[in-house]
């Protein structure tokens, strides 16, 4: 279970009575996520997610964060809410962390996303894209290309254990992505991590994004290229070109790629693996024994780098440019 920090009785109805949200009936711990502690608070009047900020969350982001949520929010677009106390405060401390209660947002996550789920994803991202394009903060993305040789040397020679021969590969398709990695796509506030289990479905109906923790400032492409990466491959590690299609043509619905953008999309594709390629093999080799929560295989990504090394255009992800 993902709780990190068990919250007492007495401190948590002192913590939800500073609020205007009624009186707290329930709480219960949220077994999703790997960053924070998560749990779903119950009052007379409404349910609520309130979220205590781990060590791997640094406090100095989180006014980003929730601003991000506020801001989309009162442009019309579904995502959870950072709600205020009663002095108008969205961030606070509880337990000793830092803290913010959430308006909680109906619908659940699908595990086997279909073409029709592919579709609504790619216009509600590019919905995203443009909603936040006015938002005044930035973050500097600190898992883009700059950061993934430095991890890759914390794997070392480790990284053999999980495939033979890893290091030198991922050495080598460094060498290339660190040389072409583009650095003059239009750029604003991306998700990063917008993986099926951070949207969520009415039916048939997308009802919102969840957990923009790892929102950032950087190329809106890049954004695409993570999620032809988590939606368009099958269990058996296959890709398939008919939800890429549906992502990447409603997506230009909304907003059209530029020439550039649609020319970077595979190696952005490539990037995109790698940095969930390290970050998992990085958590792979160091989680310790016993931990709460079981680090994700980095293998399906291997599978996934190496499938878009082999990719020579766009147009190979089931769209021509416009």
């Amino acid at each position: 279970m993902a709780v990190y920090t068990e919250v007492a009785d007495d401190e948590l109805a002192q913590f939800i009575a500073e609020y205007d949200v009624g009186e707290l009936t329930s709480c219960k711990g949220i077994a999703e996520g790997v960053e924070n502690s998560n749990f779903l608070v119950h009052t007379d009047r409404s349910a609520f997610i309130l979220t205590l900020y781990e060590k791997r969350v640094d406090p100095k982001d989180l006014p980003f964060f929730l601003g991000l949520m506020e801001h989309l929010s009162l442009k019309g677009f579904a995502c959870p809410t950072p709600v205020k106390d009663r002095m108008g405060r969205t961030l606070k401390q509880l337990a000793k962390r830092p803290a913010a209660l959430i308006s909680f947002l109906e619908g659940m996550s699908v595990r086997r996303p279909g073409t029709h789920h592919c579709s609504r994803l790619g216009k509600s991202l590019a919905y995203m894209h443009l909603a936040s394009q006015d938002y005044p903060m930035c973050r500097f993305n600190a898992l883009s290309c700059e950061a993934w040789r430095p991890l890759l040397e914390q794997c070392g020679p480790q990284a053999d254990d999980t495939a033979v021969g890893l290091y030198d590969e991922l050495a080598r398709e460094l060498d290339e992505i660190e040389t072409r990695w583009p650095s003059a796509l239009p750029s604003g506030v991306i998700h990063a991590d917008l993986f099926p289990d951070n949207v969520f479905f009415l039916g048939n109906r997308l009802s919102g994004f969840i957990d923009f923790y790892f929102a950032c400032t950087d190329a809106h492409a890049y954004d695409i290229a993570i999620c032809l990466n988590a939606w368009c491959f099958e269990y058996d590690g296959s890709f398939n070109v008919t939800k890429a299609r549906a992502l990447l043509s409603a997506y230009q619905t909304e907003r059209k790629l530029t020439r550039e953008e649609y020319d970077a999309l595979p190696l952005l594709a490539r990037g995109s693996a790698m940095r969930f390629l390290l970050t998992r093999l990085y958590d792979w080799l160091n989680t310790p024994q016993g931990a709460l929560v079981r680090p994700k295989d980095p293998v399906e990504y291997i599978n996934k780098l190496r499938f878009h090394r082999t990719v020579e255009s766009t147009r190979e992800y089931g769209i021509d440019p416009a």
